[in-house]
């Protein structure tokens, strides 16, 4: 476990950073570079910021760290799936799987969003654990660029996509995931294309509305696992307070938010809807 007073750089905004450059008496375009270094190229170190002058390099190491995640051990399947667990700068562990199918040129990783769950769905292992705390936007972020590499190495293709499906539910850490998001989709960051991830939640139709209202782009899709409220009570709790009629109401504000055509029969909402009426 790393114990530091010293301030992770990427929780800190822009603008604050622009304020502290400017106290340091370095140039406006530093803070830029900087940003370069952490959002682009996924740098962990103050040190790999090769443009920075080393004089700076050494201020910011004296101020401030990175909480770079770090592997901690790795499962490779015969059918090339990779599931890595990595450590947190505070000892904790999570895990990301890297889910291939080269035949549909397809290269996804499943992230974690949190450190355990207060969900205690029945059938998820990490239903079982206390729910720790929210992952910091930036640990989720290395996810990603790790598990690219990952990809990159193992099948010389990057990742296309990304799923928020791993421990934790995206929801109830709304607004960390929804800051990595920004990062992993923005010019400034990997530029990778919001329609190319996919929020998985247990179903808090709440947020679901929040992220209809927030305008975000990215998809969406809900673990139903039972088609009535009796069933899905018993193995998913949350449903008590999140029943099928306010996630179904949740669900139809988000596609018209989204200006998603419903036309379709086969569209998640109206398969939703066709379960539950049958039963």
């Amino acid at each position: 476990m790393i114990t530091t007073d010293k301030k992770d750089i990427r929780g800190i905004a822009k603008s604050e950073l622009e304020a502290i450059f400017q106290q340091m008496n370095e140039p406006r375009f530093r803070v830029k570079q900087v940003q370069e270094w952490l959002w682009q190229k996924g740098a962990n170190s103050f040190e790999a910021m090769t443009n920075l002058p080393k004089g700076l390099r050494e201020k910011l190491s004296q101020h401030f760290v990175i909480h770079a995640i770090t592997m901690d051990k790795q499962q490779n399947s015969l059918d090339g799936t990779i599931k890595s667990r990595w450590r947190l700068h505070d000892g904790h562990l999570v895990e990301s799987v890297l889910i291939p199918v080269p035949e549909d040129n397809r290269f996804t990783v499943c992230v974690s969003c949190q450190v355990g769950c207060s969900l205690t769905c029945s059938f998820c292992a990490t239903g079982r654990m206390k729910r720790v705390r929210n992952l910091d936007a930036a640990e989720i972020f290395d996810q990603v660029v790790l598990v690219n590499q990952q990809a990159l190495e193992v099948f010389e293709h990057p990742l296309t996509n990304i799923v928020y499906m791993g421990m934790g539910e995206p929801l109830l850490a709304y607004r960390n995931v929804m800051e990595s998001i920004h990062y992993i989709t923005s010019p400034e960051g990997l530029g990778m294309s919001p329609k190319r991830i996919t929020i998985s939640t247990a179903g808090i139709a709440k947020m679901i509305r929040q992220l209809a209202d927030d305008q975000s782009k990215v998809n969406l899709a809900l673990s139903l696992h039972a088609a009535d409220d009796e069933k899905r009570n018993k193995i998913m709790p949350i449903n008590e307070q999140n029943n099928l009629a306010a996630l179904m109401d949740a669900l139809e504000y988000f596609y018209q938010k989204q200006k998603i055509a419903l036309a379709t029969s086969t569209s998640p909402l109206r398969i939703l809807m066709t379960l539950c009426k049958m039963l």
